[in-house]
């Protein structure tokens, strides 16, 4: 079915169908719960078994019929879902439905339904209700009517998973009406003028119609008990529009109005004719108020004008928590009485709250017990397993943060700080530092930080894995206000006092490594793991010089839960030791320096391990050796040259392939060949690491010292490989401009830990990134280690601060590090009768100085990235970049205004404007690094008062909230992941139509898996939109890329690189559908966000500002599109120099932008500069050099002519040839790559068909020109094509 539609993509592209179209409607959707075609050949293997058809449901009221689509896979429930969802049956939520009088069970699929067919009908029957579902029913109709006012978040913060499409769109709309037919976004654009902050701020939109004035629970709830027993559920208290109170009882039959008031009790219903009684309470109001009907209906308009999946609720991913947010005055942060809020909970849970508490370490391990047989278990399975771990990483973040705040007693009263321990909603909790000593010679509370952080990491990989019989708790990390905290599922048994002579551990080390354990049951699972993982088996040595043979690293532990499950614990060293690091710095065991907080120039901790994906390289580069050797030597035993030359080349092609969560799959490396050919086996081939390499273990015998020095060796040279081969291809790719370039912290610790480096080679990526193509590396290397230095100190001053004097501290902090040009002295602004409150409380933070700020900063990125700083770093900071990393990786929601980091714009300040609202159409003139809005001035608070004395850039009154910064282990899904690879490959082997339907096959899993929203989700979507793109499916690629957009807002930030990426690739889809006006508005935008991410001139801008004067002259303005070409080359010019072949290729463009603009000397001038560069660099044969001679000749002698042909062309077909470098785009649009990601990859073509440049002529160039000549444009540089971009979605690491 899935391949059904494949020339209607709009269509096809919806594979949520119905559910879409109907839950426009419903502002209480469940994303997870979708109905129509979505459920189709992705929950069967056997295909012919699905069939789509409508049914008719017959309803008790009006409209008394209904038809929906169904598929004969989906479960009843889903069908409930729809008819809940269709604007005509909001009002049902208590029924179910009826065959021929035969009731129907919600969780059977519709296929199992006695004679159900295509023309059957369904009756729908309304049900007695319970008390659970008149609470829920009233919850619901609260949102439907938008009675629910604004929820309080007490996790997420200010505007959570907002989104600013609707706001752009609406922008562009508004302008084009107001502008006519001549009107673009980007007229009078200014290149160079700081990012306004206010771009990161939502419209305020017009309120929602009120429907009622309030519904709440009556102060009259819960039904004394006679009264349960003659079927009263709940009391409600109804005040309408008209101001009328009503009085309603929630009976098992429906809800009435009764004879209640304020002061008198009597539930019964009121006598004719004022009696009202409904099934629903949505008709009861109805009934009871005349204005409902009409500001209802204004309500579902009011809704359906905005993007649904702007929306909808986020069920199964974090939503992204802006660090900018509007002033506390502003409409969008309006605080509404509803007295509801408070009973929200009850309604939702009960008086007994017994919904609440789950038991979090069964559900897990259940769900990873389920079975995975065919299609439809692992879709089930996965879905599961998404909602499980969203919901369990919610309940832990919550928890974490009430425990940073003091609100949960600790099991452990009497124990230190950091040794307590706590148990909240059946999360188990713990300090991210070492209270009991554990890692003192690891380098104490420094380790036991980075070991939660790589447990973390570990449990993921191992939840990847998924094997068999092997467990691992919930776990999740938070850091919050200095602390970091690690929230664990409850593993049964792990609390147990065991008899004496047993150890509390069956597997690894027990109390450090005096004593190990190696129970016998553990070998098999975790041999599976250490294989996976390419961990060696190996000896390690107890206390008392035993041999232990250990499949995993003497770290890890397996534990046998009293539920019988291997559990597997503390995986933080799955990994070996990065030894040549460790060497270096002083913290190899032997090594000089001790490793301690006192030490200035050694590494603060010794859990500096390889990253995974490094192992993995290294395992692929030596089976590649391996594979080479073999061939070699079959080549000399059998004379079978053909054959072996087919696998010569082999290992790249494992090499594109996705790491594999199975091992089985690659146990054979080999092309798929014609069958009849011969495979090379690879299961002889065999390379592991050991784990505990320089870990101190103390071999006995000779020979156990040998194979050490053997597995020590094999460690040095993985090392040596990261050193010598990974990080200078990094900084090469980056130099030759081969891959998407890094634009903020995230993208750049994204990008290293893809590479399988670590956060800690910054300092060595910031000493080869020299010259000018690698400044803005450079820059972005200086920043991010300059901002984890400060979060570190930060988090010293925080961590045992009281939450009231938080805001001082960090507005003091910052002030300190980027006010200094305003105010060299800064004084902390601390409120005295707030501090008097705590008298015992170390206010430490308050002695610090900006001198004293910046040498801490310049020693710890001494120690931690072992840099030196020049002397002048502090000067060159980026003032709104640098707030902005920080505030991210601390979790601050500071408060949109004008921060004036020097004085002149202190002096230029703008005046006032509307609060929240989005930016004007151009930067604003004046020296300001950062927002033109100014908010209202702030008299009130006692902070505004102490800091008037004194000109302070950040008060502690700007600092509205901190919200936790939450690393996860939700691993992701490899159904979904495998039919996408599979499409990608179809589509490169030119199989179009299946390639297709596998990827809409992909889509429809990743939906049904992940909810709609979710980055996952937003990663595919703007995969496909590409790849539709490149097979001219433009309608569909639009549509996917504005999901992308979407999702990518809400999920990963208004503001984050991808969600920009997303927001060019939008742009330039909508331009390839020939919405040119719409493009350049996102275009605009993406160019705003890129101000505020990094800043001006980002090396991949070229590519944009390229884009945008293609688009500009689709709109016939030459004028315009020629000052963007010269911004373009203008950006070239300052990264890649005068002389570069890049800048010879925009020259070349801006030669014919200048003809197009009727300037035919600067036309054949800037021409001869292209010409004069390509013969330089590629000498007089070159094709590039021919063509720029030739457009020479004929635009010097007859200017006129050319200009008239180019001004026929359409938009991006001026010029299709040339394309020297990928990160340059010629006479047409082109999409943005990721970064870290090849322009090939970004483009989909296949590097190893990648042809030589253009050689035709001048005439069939003005053929082409004329749009008689079609072919697509060749690329030159094949580059290191991979277009997979996977990842979780947490925060890297520190």
């Amino acid at each position: 079915m899935a391949g059904t539609n494949t020339n209607t993509p709009s269509s096809e592209i919806q594979p949520n169908g119905a559910a879409n179209s109907q839950s426009e409607n419903a502002p209480d959707v469940d994303p997870e719960t979708t109905n129509g075609a979505e459920q189709d050949a992705a929950d069967t293997d056997d295909q012919s078994g699905e069939t789509i058809f409508q049914l008719t449901v017959n309803l008790p009221h009006d409209p008394k019929k209904i038809q929906i689509m169904v598929s004969s896979q989906e479960a009843i429930h889903d069908v409930r879902q729809s008819i809940i969802e269709l604007p005509g049956t909001f009002q049902y939520s208590c029924f179910h439905l009826e065959h021929k009088g035969q009731p129907i069970n919600d969780f059977i699929q519709i296929s199992e339904v006695d004679g159900l067919t295509a023309d059957s009908e369904l009756t729908l029957v309304e049900d007695l209700y319970t008390e659970k579902e008149a609470r829920l029913h009233v919850v619901r109709v609260r949102e439907i009517i938008g009675a629910a006012g604004n929820r309080t978040d007490t996790l997420h913060g200010i505007l959570a998973g907002t989104s600013l499409h609707d706001s752009v769109t609406q922008a562009a709309q508004k302008s084009i009406e107001e502008g006519g037919v001549e009107a673009h976004a980007v007229a009078n654009y200014d290149f160079q003028s700081p990012g306004a902050l206010a771009t990161l701020l939502p419209e305020v939109s017009e309120v929602a119609p009120k429907i009622v004035k309030s519904i709440s629970v009556s102060p009259w709830n819960p039904p004394p008990y006679h009264l349960r027993q003659k079927g009263h559920l709940l009391y409600l208290l109804l005040t309408t529009n008209e101001g009328e109170q009503y009085q309603i009882t929630s009976h098992v039959s429906g809800f009435y109005v009764n004879k209640s008031s304020n002061s008198k009790f009597d539930p019964f219903p009121r006598p004719a004719p004022k009696a009202h009684h409904a099934h629903s309470l949505l008709v009861l109001i109805g009934d009871l108020s005349p204005s409902f009907d009409a500001s209802f209906k204004k309500l579902l308009e009011s809704n359906n004008s905005k993007e649904p999946l702007a929306t909808f609720q986020i069920t199964n991913a974090a939503p992204a928590s802006p660090w900018i947010v509007p002033s506390t005055t502003s409409p969008l942060l309006a605080h509404q009485p509803d007295i509801t809020r408070t009973q929200e909970t009850y309604l939702i849970s009960g008086i007994e709250n017994t919904d609440t508490l789950r038991d979090w370490n069964e559900e897990f391990q259940s769900t990873r017990e389920l079975p995975k047989e065919n299609v439809h278990d692992r879709v089930f399975r996965e879905r599961l397993t998404s909602k499980l771990f969203a919901d369990y990483n919610d309940t832990a973040a919550r928890g974490a943060v009430l425990v940073a705040r003091g609100e949960v007693a600790p099991l452990n009263p009497t124990e230190g700080r950091d040794a307590q321990i706590f148990v909240y909603n059946n999360v188990f909790f713990s300090f991210g530092a070492d209270g009991v000593g554990t890692f003192a010679s690891e380098g104490g509370d420094e380790a036991a930080r980075v070991a939660t952080g790589k447990d973390v990491m570990g449990v993921r990989m191992v939840n990847q894995l998924d094997i068999d019989g092997l467990f691992t708790p919930g776990t999740v990390v938070v850091d919050y206000l200095g602390k970091r905290l690690v929230g664990q599922s409850i593993v049964p048994g792990i609390f147990k006092q065991r008899d004496p002579g047993e150890n509390q551990i069956d597997y690894g080390a027990v109390d450090g490594k005096d004593v190990v354990a190696d129970n016998e049951q553990f070998v098999s699972t975790f041999e599976k793991l250490s294989k996976a993982l390419k961990v060696k088996k190996h000896p390690v040595w107890d206390k008392d010089g035993k041999r232990h043979e250990l499949e995993g690293s003497v770290e890890t532990k397996g534990l046998l839960g009293t539920d019988g499950r291997k559990y597997v614990l503390d995986l933080y060293r799955i990994t070996p030791l990065d030894i040549s690091w460790m060497d270096e710095f002083g913290t190899a065991i032997g090594s000089p320096d001790p490793v301690d907080e006192a030490s200035e120039s050694a590494y603060p901790h010794r859990m500096t391990v390889l990253r995974p994906e490094l192992v993995e390289a290294y395992w692929k580069v030596k089976m590649r050796d391996w594979v080479n050797a073999e061939l070699a030597s079959r080549r000399q035993a059998q004379k079978d040259t053909p054959e072996a030359a087919q696998l010569e080349d082999k290992p790249e092609g494992d090499d594109e392939k996705e790491k594999s969560a199975d091992d089985e799959s690659s146990t054979e490396v080999s092309k798929a060949t014609d069958g009849d050919k011969e495979r090379i086996d690879i299961s002889n081939f065999n390379f592991s690491l050991n784990p505990d390499a320089f870990s101190g273990q103390v071999p006995v015998t000779d020979a156990e010292k040998e194979e050490l020095a053997k597995d020590e060796q094999d460690v040095r040279q993985a090392c040596q490989f990261l050193r010598e081969t990974v990080i200078p291809e990094l900084i090469n790719d980056l130099k030759e401009g081969d891959v998407g370039h890094p634009m903020d912290g995230q993208s750049f610790s994204r990008l290293l830990h893809k590479r399988g480096i670590n956060i800690r080679y910054l300092g060595k990526i910031a000493q080869l990134a020299e010259g000018k193509q690698l400044e803005s590396l450079h820059n972005l290397a200086l920043q991010e280690m300059a901002s984890r230095a400060f979060k570190h100190i930060a988090g010293k001053y925080l961590r045992y601060l009281p939450i009231p004097l938080t805001s001082s501290c960090i507005a003091h902090l910052l002030n300190c590090l980027l006010g200094t040009d305003l105010n060299a002295k800064p004084k902390a602004v601390v409120d005295p009768a707030l501090a008097a409150l705590y008298p015992k409380t170390d206010l430490a933070f308050e002695k610090v100085t900006p001198e004293s700020l910046r040498e801490e900063i310049e020693n710890q990125i001494l120690r931690r990235y072992q840099y030196k700083v020049e002397p002048t770093w502090a000067s060159a900071i980026k003032h709104t970049q640098m707030l902005r990393e920080i505030s991210l990786k601390l979790g601050l929601q500071l408060e949109m205004k004008e921060f004036c980091y020097t004085s002149e714009s202190a002096a230029a300040q703008a005046p006032p404007a509307v609060n929240g609202s989005a930016p004007k159409e151009n930067g604003v003139s004046g020296q300001s690094t950062s927002s033109k809005k100014k908010k209202k001035s702030r008299d009130g608070s006692p902070a505004a008062a102490a800091s008037a004395a004194q000109r302070l850039t950040f008060v502690p009154d700007d600092i509205l909230n901190v919200v936790p910064v939450v690393k996860e282990a939700s691993p992701r899904s490899s159904l979904a992941e495998e039919a996408l690879e599979a499409g990608r490959i179809s589509i490169m082997q030119g199989q179009k139509k299946l390639g297709q339907e596998l990827l809409l096959e992909s889509l429809s899993l990743h939906e049904q898996i992940y909810g709609i929203i979710h980055p996952e989700v937003a990663r595919v979507y703007n995969s496909l939109s590409m790849l539709y793109y490149q097979l001219d499916e433009k309608d569909a690629a639009v549509e996917l890329a504005r999901k992308a957009v979407i999702v990518s807002e809400r999920t990963l930030g208004v503001d984050n690189a991808e969600t920009l990426l997303s927001y060019l690739n939008l742009g330039l889809f909508c331009h390839g559908s020939g919405e040119s006006r719409l493009a350049l508005r996102y275009v605009k935008h993406a160019l705003e966000l890129w101000k505020i991410i990094y800043g001006t001139n980002h090396p991949d801008s070229i590519t944009t500002l390229n884009n945008a004067a293609v688009m500009l002259q689709h709109l016939k303005d030459y004028h315009e599109s020629r000052l963007w070409f010269e911004a373009s080359l203008k950006v070239c010019e300052a990264i890649y120099g005068m002389q570069s072949i890049n800048a010879a290729t925009l020259l070349f463009q801006l030669a014919q932008a200048l003809a197009l603009d009727q300037d035919s000397k600067g036309a054949v001038n800037r021409m001869r500069e292209s010409y004069n560069i390509f013969l330089s660099e590629l000498g007089p044969t070159d094709k590039n050099t021919k063509e720029a001679e030739s457009w020479l000749e004929q635009l010097t002698q007859n200017a006129v002519s050319i200009a008239k042909h180019a001004k026929d062309v359409q938009a991006r077909r001026i010029r299709a040839g040339i394309r020297v470098s990928p990160r340059v785009t010629l006479g047409q649009t082109h999409p943005q790559p990721q970064v870290g990601q090849t322009a090939q990859a970004a483009s989909g073509r296949d590097p190893a068909h990648a042809k030589g440049l253009d050689s035709r002529t001048i005439d069939e160039l003005v053929r082409f020109i004329e749009g008689s000549d079609q072919k697509t444009t060749p690329k030159k540089r094949p580059g290191r094509s991979n277009p997979k971009r996977r990842g979780g979605a947490s925060v890297a690491g520190s």
